[in-house]
């Protein structure tokens, strides 16, 4: 059973953070979601300019992905060794040198070798911030709504920003792009409150086994994730890196069981609070980022806009949502977590469907509306999760928790998404592109009724250790 945390009693106290400490802790994150996606609309003129297939160009996608899965493997071990201010530093800065490497790719094979550098090297830039910005102090009470948009805003835009920066500038320019702004964010790394750091553990041990057991077994799930939606589930290329990813974890879960000190602590997934408040995160992921994916595909396709008009379609939501999660913890004091998180299921599984008012004609302004109004849920559930999740780990447990949080959430948020991307394919063959619209959004108020559920399990405190 863990310990009362003791920033729990210092909450009153935390400070605000300042623009440059907010800047340091953000820019990691965001330039790591944007380019999780961004690079998607660039395959085909890099192929064109490279002189390469679309085969080997894809690499820089998938290499990408795969390697920020095995570097989060690693990522609690680093943060309890070197400390987590240090790595964090490491990485932005590697994350910078990499992306000048990526613009300047003379071949496709250096493009997608580069990407797999950059891909390690983004790894920890999520959990360490976030472990910083929810640890010591109650640090996160001061990330303003500017931030909360800057965050969720990232990966829904990339796509968008990235064919905005190709169509003028060339494909290069959405590597070339991070170079000031990740030089930008390490100068400033200096401003972070040493009281936001956890404290490092110099004399960790290495534990080589557990990491080679869950970096190849992340790595290869995700990979089997990626081949699902290439090829179909039912193809030996998906479903055999799937199984073959599950076994090592189950293997990796056994060996963290009796390890003493595991690569990543699993001791928090078998407590059923945090369990629940990382699987919910989870749901409320795939349920939010799977009408992210699949309606600018739709407004493109079935409706013949642009990407650039598809991409504005996107634009309230991420600003709604920003402004969700920086605020909703604020203004929902009074009010419990399982109240609160129940409430935003609601709110996500009713505002889904509207989903069903699209059709081909519909304008983009209604479109727009109804994101919109499902991003308003993410404030409500997002945020109170978070302390359903931390408010009782000590400031050395933080980067195990944000790790276990990022990769829970990145799994079952490939699998979910790919999934429902494939109903929606299957079904648009079938009988054509609204109907199959109108499926999903049945099946994303159906999942998000679960949510509702399954959130009445959540303890009964107040919001109060995210809020000012």
């Amino acid at each position: 059973m863990t310990e009362l945390a003791p920033s729990q009693a210092q909450a009153t106290v935390a400070q605000r953070l300042g623009p440059a400490a907010q800047y340091a802790l953000l820019a990691g994150p965001l330039l790591s979601m944007v380019d999780s996606s961004i690079v998607n609309v660039a395959v085909e003129p890099i192929a064109k300019e490279l002189n390469a297939s679309l085969t080997v160009v894809q690499w820089a996608v998938s290499g990408y992905l795969l390697a920020l899965a095995a570097g989060l493997a690693a990522t609690a071990f680093l943060a309890r060794r070197f400390g987590t201010l240090p790595v964090y530093r490491a990485s932005v800065i590697a994350f910078t040198i990499t992306s000048a490497l990526c613009a300047a790719a003379p071949s496709a094979q250096v493009l997608d070798g580069a990407r797999v550098l950059q891909g390690l090297a983004a790894a920890p830039l999520v959990p360490l911030s976030m472990s910083m910005m929810l640890g010591r102090g109650g640090g996160g009470r001061g990330i303003s709504p500017l931030a909360g948009i800057m965050l969720f805003l990232g990966p829904a835009l990339g796509p968008t920003a990235g064919g905005a920066l190709i169509g003028a500038v060339g494909w290069r320019s959405i590597f070339l792009i991070n170079v000031p702004l990740g030089a930008t964010a390490a100068a400033v790394i200096g401003a972070i409150p040493a009281s936001l750091v956890p404290p490092s553990r110099p004399g960790a041990r290495f534990d080589l086994l557990g990491l080679v057991l869950l970096g190849a077994g992340l790595t290869a799930l995700l990979y089997g994730v990626s081949q699902g939606a290439a090829d179909g589930w039912a193809a030996a290329t998906a479903w055999g890196p799937c199984g073959a990813g599950a076994g090592l974890a189950a293997c990796y879960a056994a060996w963290a069981g009796r390890a003493d000190q595991p690569a990543l602590d699993l001791s928090l997934a078998r407590q059923p609070i945090p369990a629940l408040s990382m699987g919910l995160c989870a749901l409320a992921s795939v349920v939010t980022w799977a009408a992210i994916f699949l309606l600018p595909t739709f407004v493109q396709s079935a409706q013949g806009h642009s990407a650039l008009a598809a991409g504005l379609t996107m634009l309230p939501q991420g600003i709604i949502t920003g402004v969700s999660a920086a605020l909703g913890p604020r203004v929902l004091t009074r009010f419990t977590v399982r109240a609160t998180v129940a409430a935003g299921f609601v709110v996500l599984a009713t505002a889904s469907l509207g989903m069903l008012l699209i059709g081909a004609g519909t304008p983009l302004w209604l479109t727009a509306t109804i994101l919109a109004c499902r991003s308003v849920s993410i404030g409500l559930v997002i945020s109170p999760l978070l302390q359903a999740l931390t408010d009782r780990l000590r400031p050395e447990q933080m980067a195990d928790a944000s790790t276990l949080f990022n990769v829970c959430q990145r799994i079952a948020g490939s699998f979910g998404i790919s999934l429902i991307a494939a109903l929606y394919a299957a079904r648009a063959v079938a009988v054509g592109p609204v109907p199959a619209l109108h499926l999903t959004g049945l099946v994303i108020t159906a999942i998000s009724a679960v949510g509702a559920l399954a959130a009445l399990a959540l303890p009964g405190s107040r919001n109060t250790t995210l809020a000012r």
